[in-house]
């Protein structure tokens, strides 16, 4: 209690001490002073964090400010620099925001590689004209009205960053000179979103562009470095929706990250670093994110898995799902725990899908197609290790076994065939690829893998018995001479 009613009391005098200075420069800024008259200006800077913390006009400008003489206060001598152009803009903020020493001076702990980042990044790009970046500072914090990121006043504070970040992104002339191919209806699309819809309500908490893009270090999509490069999309999300204590107030689960860094899209993703594999705005959008509604979660599904997406829009479960509203894909597959798909999902078994509503005595027809669909498979796996194993054998033994090795080829595809067939859920068009495909085919197999094993034992029985009898017919033939010999020496 006595370290909070500490920092409270410092925070009080930090305050009277920058406004002391405040009034003080009031009072003694000749540049200040002059303007205060002109208006425009001067009412802007009144309002500005520099102003407050006690740093007058030439503290940007330069030149004599207690000086009420305008030439000498302007002069080269005095050190006036005028209004800064282009670059020099953000090198002027520079002058103090890069320094850790002068920052600390004012009281600020604002990171001092604001400019270092925004040099790297999209931004610090060369403009059209070629001798100045595409954003200053000003173009963002404003130039004297500059108040502090954490006031509703600033531009960009979490609630009026759309519209800043918009008054170039939703510029179509202006953007189609620096990339045509950018869309320029980001702003509005973020408006639908569930992030959007909040912000308009004046929840500042919720995603905007500086949340998922960054802020001075903001690069592009297709960098590697970039928060929204679709390796680190992911992580990005997680910033937020993995905070328990962030997302208190929302009523959504904080494990989306945990369970899809187990999925089959996550392990694709984030270990295999296929690029191609889906992230969070792959199914929720980009700037228009927002959950899929039970209707439409098969059409985010169908964006890539098509054709599964067609066969169970034909299937009886399709009017079944209607009627009880239940999510298509997600009912079976869950949606952020995406597991690879097994057979163990097929069937009447406890672990299986079809077991959640089918039943001995509940829907029964469908509990006996599933027992069907999963019968075939099973036979022809167990084919498929069969023939898989003779042909082994056969190769070993030095047979020419390569057609019926090719065939299995045929068998593992008749296999990724049934994978999708299952979402017919129409047991002839199962049967015709499983055991029309795939069974018949792993059963030719196994037979010339067994005719090839029976070849090579005859050749081998052979071998022996040809060996056998031409020893026998050398023996013979030995013993014939060896007679003819003898009566040849009894002669003699």
């Amino acid at each position: 209690m006595k370290k909070i009613i500490f920092i409270i009391f410092t925070l009080v005098l930090l305050n009277g001490y920058f406004s002391l200075k405040a009034q003080t420069l009031k009072s003694d800024d000749q540049c200040y002073l002059c303007h205060e008259q002109l208006g425009g200006v001067a009412d802007l800077f009144k309002k500005d964090i520099h102003f407050q913390k006690g740093i007058s006009c030439a503290g940007c400008h330069g030149g004599n400010s207690k000086s009420d003489d305008m030439l000498e206060a302007m002069s080269k001598a005095s050190g006036y620099l005028g209004v800064p152009k282009g670059d020099d803009i953000s090198l002027r903020c520079a002058n103090c925001h890069a320094k850790k020493e002068m920052m600390q001076k004012y009281g600020s702990h604002l990171p001092t590689n604001q400019l270092e980042l925004l040099k790297a990044s999209v931004h610090g790009k060369l403009s059209t004209t070629g001798k100045e970046k595409i954003v200053q500072c000003t173009t963002c914090h404003n130039a004297h009205g500059i108040v502090s990121v954490k006031s509703p006043a600033s531009p960009v504070y979490p609630l009026n960053v759309p519209n800043t970040c918009g008054k170039c992104h939703s510029n179509a002339k202006f953007m189609q000179t620096y990339n045509p191919k950018i869309a320029v209806d980001q702003v509005a699309k973020y408006r639908t979103s569930v992030h959007g819809m909040l912000n308009a309500k004046g929840d500042p908490k919720p995603a905007e562009c500086a949340s998922c893009h960054g802020s001075h270090g903001i690069r592009a999509v297709a960098d590697t470095k970039s928060q929204v490069y679709a390796l680190n999309i992911p992580e990005t999300c997680s910033t937020c929706h993995s905070d328990a204590q962030y997302m208190a107030g929302y009523k959504i689960p904080t494990d989306q990250f945990a369970k899809y860094t187990r999925s089959v899209h996550g392990k694709q993703l984030l270990e295999k670093h296929d690029i191609s594999a889906p992230a969070c705005n792959s199914c929720h959008g980009n700037h228009g994110a927002t959950p899929p509604e039970v209707a439409s979660v098969s059409k985010v599904c169908g964006t890539c898995h098509a054709l599964n997406a067609d066969l169970f829009s034909s299937s009886p479960h399709k009017q079944a799902f209607d009627k009880a509203k239940l999510p298509e894909c997600e009912t079976c597959h869950s949606n952020h725990e995406i597991m690879p798909a097994t057979k163990a999902m097929l069937g009447v078994s406890k672990e299986a899908v079809c077991s959640k509503c089918h039943t001995e005595t509940k829907s029964t027809k469908g509990y006996f197609v599933a027992q069907k669909m999963r019968n075939y498979v099973d036979s022809l796996d167990v084919s498929e290790v069969l023939a898989l194993k003779l042909i082994n054998e056969a190769e070993q033994k030095g047979m020419e076994i390569s057609e019926a090795k090719f065939k299995m080829r045929d068998v593992h595809q008749a296999k990724l065939e049934a994978r999708t067939m299952v979402h017919s859920f129409n047991e002839e068009k199962f049967k015709e690829v499983v055991v029309g495909k795939g069974l018949s085919v792993s059963k030719a197999a196994v037979t010339e893998s067994q005719a090839a094993i029976a070849d090579y034992f005859f050749r081998r029985y052979g071998l022996v018995l040809s060996i056998l009898i031409t020893s026998l017919l050398a023996l013979t033939l030995y013993m014939y001479i060896k007679k003819i010999e003898e009566k040849q020496a009894s002669k003699l």
